[in-house]
């Protein structure tokens, strides 16, 4: 900037108008230069009271993003009871999860693996709250506090799906438990071919 004055200072009054265009060029240059460096932006879609979309008319809550920011698990109050439910942020739809959301049980506060294979989240299948692990590969679900007495709540996976540490109350105090799937549990890789659910 300091440099285009000092040579239209000395070229003279005819060359006015081109350092002001240069100018004008220069800072309209380095405002899109900027934009492209902006923090971020919502990228979400809008409400829709039916359809396969991210928001309806219910509540949403608890949302959880895998890894890359592909999945998205998230708890909802839609189709009149809370069910856990996936969208895909890449194709912008929600995925079925055959099998996980049992009918005329709550199933809440969920969680999702690096890849997307793994979901774990709370439900009352069997007359208790209790933390199950859903595979989307196998479909099946597991309950993996059946044998705890106590409350459970707010469980969390570990990025590659072999830990689960979840709060628990046994007798009036809230700790922390950690559950180890084994060894031997197929894990879940961000960007591996073999275990990225579609």
């Amino acid at each position: 900037m300091m440099l285009i004055v000092v040579c239209y200072h000395q070229v003279g009054k005819c060359y006015h108008k081109w350092v002001n265009v240069a100018l004008i060029v220069l800072v309209s240059s380095i405002a899109i230069n900027l934009s492209g460096c902006t923090e971020g932006a919502f990228v979400t879609p809008p409400t829709q009271p039916l359809g396969n979309t991210l928001n309806s008319t219910s509540a949403e809550q608890h949302p959880r993003l895998s890894y890359e920011g592909r999945y998205l698990v998230f708890a909802s109050d839609r189709q009149g009871k809370r069910s856990i439910w996936l969208y895909d942020t890449q194709n912008g739809r929600l995925l079925s999860l055959p099998g996980l959301n049992q009918p005329g049980t709550v199933q809440d506060q969920p969680d999702i693996s690096a890849d997307g294979r793994y979901i774990v989240y709370v439900s009352e299948q069997e007359g208790k709250s209790d933390i199950f692990i859903y595979d989307r590969q196998t479909l099946q679900g597991k309950n993996i506090t059946q044998d705890l007495i106590g409350e459970i709540r707010h469980p969390t996976i570990s990025g590659n799906g072999r830990f689960v540490a979840f709060e628990f109350n046994r007798s009036g105090q809230w700790d922390i438990v950690i559950y180890d799937r084994g060894l031997n549990a197929p894990l879940s890789l961000p960007g591996n071919p073999e275990t990225n659910i579609k």
